[in-house]
């Protein structure tokens, strides 16, 4: 197989990557950005299970928007609510990486392609 044949076939296996990518890709409508992390605080409350224990768990969601960090306090009932649609946009945010890189290596390709003609 030459050169031309074998970019042409590299360049079709990233198109076909990248319809599969976006077909599949279906924007999550409650998908979160961020991360959800635990911290744990002591309420100074001498008479408190946290005065020997690890402390309060408190829960918060840490994202950027418009170039500044926003942290949210969650509350305990909707952690797991929380930490699903956290998932869902790091997918999201995956799959759509994934087009970018395709489109760059395709990028590539069709220039490496247009110098040999």
């Amino acid at each position: 197989m030459d050169m031309k044949k074998g970019q042409k076939k590299n360049i079709e296996k990233l198109q076909t990557r990248k319809e599969k990518l976006i077909l599949r890709m279906k924007v999550p409508e409650d998908a979160l950005p961020g991360s959800l992390s635990v911290s744990r605080l002591r309420c100074g409350k001498s008479h408190c299970h946290c005065s020997d224990g690890k402390g309060h768990e408190n829960w918060t969601l840490t994202y950027m928007t418009g170039g500044k960090k926003q942290v949210r306090h969650i509350p305990q009932d909707l952690v797991e609510y929380v930490r699903q649609k956290v998932e869902q946009g790091k997918a999201f945010k995956g799959d759509i990486n994934e087009i970018f890189v395709a489109n760059a290596e395709l990028l590539v390709l069709l220039r490496k392609q247009k110098q040999r003609t």
